[in-house]
């Protein structure tokens, strides 16, 4: 297990999640401000960069700069024009049965959108959900399904592979990405236990033996995962391997490399994942830390 030193780069939010580095900063969200913000390497020239009253989820950017970010509680996908105005990409509603949450957006300006499935802050069965590729004009196409809560994604280097967290499915899973972009048939990239046995969410948990949220990939290939319910991000090789271990102390929810040389590790991180607990606190935090190996893929 690695003993390095956290640092706290950001302190006093409700639950940030989706940490992207981008043009020198680190771009995160902040579900219970309803905000988008970016914020120093060091911790300084904190700002507000845009307000989502939905609660904001997954970001991204088109190959022309314009940012993408997930607007939740009313199902789309927002953009933000090159003279600030804020539109919608693409409505997703007709095509998600919870809350889309992370995503990734590749090269070409596809945006892989993972949704929760059902409603997880209600107490509803568990249920599984679809994978959406949203095109760069817009476009809405379901490409995979039978996933459990799909969510942090990257995308390799070469824009040939789609790799998926599900959250509570003990899993790791890739698809490997058609010219068309169309997915091949879902494989395991890593597995860390059994697929849920019954609909009820607290089973599920129980089952969890790592509970993979959001995701960065290293230049080695290995991914790193913040593992919801173990306190912890785990640097994972394909096959499952867990090659390197980071204790938090506290809730670890999505993690991204970047950083000026690009092999710093930020960490989202909160108490728990409880929307009432966390709108009312301002308890949530990212941390970085250094590693050994560097950023690649997407995001």
């Amino acid at each position: 297990m690695s003993t390095p030193q956290l640092r706290t780069v950001v302190s006093d939010m409700s639950f940030t999640e989706c940490p992207r580095w981008h043009d020198g900063r680190l771009w995160f969200v902040d579900f219970y401000t309803h905000a988008v913000y970016s914020v120093a390497e060091d911790g300084s020239d904190l700002r507000a960069e845009l307000e989502v009253p939905a609660q904001p989820s997954g970001l991204g950017w088109l190959p022309d700069g314009r940012l993408l970010v997930v607007s939740m509680k009313d199902r789309a996908i927002l953009r933000v024009e090159d003279d600030g105005s804020v539109v919608v990409h693409a409505d997703v509603s007709e095509h998600v049965t919870g809350h889309p949450n992370d995503m990734v957006v590749d090269d070409k300006g596809r945006a892989w959108l993972g949704n929760f499935g059902f409603d997880l802050m209600a107490g509803a069965d568990l249920d599984t959900a679809s994978l959406l590729r949203i095109d760069a004009d817009g476009t809405v196409t379901s490409v995979a399904s039978g996933l459990h809560f799909p969510n942090g994604s990257v995308v390799t280097p070469d824009g040939t592979t789609l790799i998926v967290d599900e959250t509570f499915g003990n899993r790791i899973s890739a698809f490997t990405i058609g010219a068309d972009g169309s997915l091949g048939e879902r494989r395991d990239w890593a597995r860390f236990g059994d697929q849920p046995s019954s609909p009820s969410l607290a089973d599920a948990l129980g089952m969890s033996v790592v509970a993979p949220d959001g995701c960065g990939l290293d230049a080695q290939g290995c991914l790193w995962v913040a593992d919801a319910v173990g306190n912890r991000v785990i640097r994972v090789r394909e096959g499952g391997e867990i090659v390197d271990e980071i204790a938090v102390g506290t809730g670890a929810y999505a993690c991204m490399l970047g950083g000026t040389a690009g092999n710093t590790l930020f960490i989202s991180c909160a108490p728990d994942f409880d929307e009432h607990a966390r709108s009312a606190a301002r308890e949530a935090t990212i941390r970085a830390i250094p590693v050994a190996v560097g950023h690649a893929g997407r995001p």
